[in-house]
């Protein structure tokens, strides 16, 4: 076997996992977050940037008002998921660089001076985060609903600010009842890899 993980770790991770669309009502726990946050956080970024930022949507009220900013077949389950997270990128990601980057302080005004420049950087480094994001969730044990069917500027104007750019929305819990559409095909290894 070519692979260091084991096969049951790689099926929660990857081959079983699915994207989730419906859930039990078993509530995700602070805890639980901070354990998948705690893990995905070592991620590679470029610079060490952590651009993203996690809105967790739990009150009723906050829920009612994210709902309305999804797209009409996503409302249904984005209403009943034990837990709603909004991922976003920090547009000003640069002001911790030189905690983050303690050997090369100088990255955040060499390099990240000029904000079209930042918010290029903070959307590709945040969402690789988001990626580590969905399958730290896998690793908790608990299924995740990716979604990016949703009005983006009304997400931003209710939920975010001009310094944060919406990424998806993540619903989150124990997978319920008929969670999963059929297995979608793969392209095949020869189908992606080139070698030059």
């Amino acid at each position: 076997m070519s692979l260091a993980l084991d096969p049951a770790a790689q099926d929660l991770l990857f081959r079983e996992a699915r994207t989730a669309n419906t859930f039990t009502d078993e509530p995700v726990t602070d805890e639980q977050v901070q354990a998948i946050y705690d893990l995905v956080k070592y991620g590679p970024t470029a610079f060490n940037q952590t651009p993203l930022r996690i809105t967790l949507v739990r009150s009723p009220e906050a829920r009612e008002r994210l709902v309305k900013h999804m797209a009409e077949g996503n409302q249904p389950k984005t209403a009943a998921a034990p837990l709603v997270a909004i991922l976003s990128a920090d547009n000003e990601f640069h002001e911790e660089l030189p905690a983050l980057l303690p050997h090369f302080p100088q990255a955040k005004d060499m390099f990240f001076a000029e904000r079209p420049v930042r918010e290029q950087s903070a959307v590709l480094n945040a969402a690789l985060q988001a990626a580590y994001f969905i399958v730290g969730v896998r690793a908790a044990g608990l299924a995740a609903g990716p979604m990016t069917g949703l009005d983006f500027a009304g997400l931003q104007k209710e939920f975010l600010d001009d310094d944060h750019t919406p990424l998806m929305v993540v619903n989150i819990g124990k997978p319920g009842e008929d969670a999963w559409f059929p297995r979608s095909p793969r392209l095949a290894y020869d189908d992606v890899v080139t070698t030059v």
